[in-house]
């Protein structure tokens, strides 16, 4: 049987801009994960000045 994750939500990180998908560790808080990684997290969004 294999198992297929096709249905999983996704989100675009902010700093990388790449699509994510939900994983079963981010399942209590998936409406608050705004990074795909910890080097994203990390990095944070970059303001542009003026």
């Amino acid at each position: 049987m294999s198992h297929h994750k096709e249905h999983l939500p996704q989100k675009i990180c902010p700093v990388c801009q790449r699509p994510f998908v939900w994983r079963k560790k981010w399942r209590l808080n998936w409406e608050n994960v705004r990074y795909c990684s910890q080097r994203c997290r990390r990095q944070g969004v970059k303001e542009n000045p003026l």
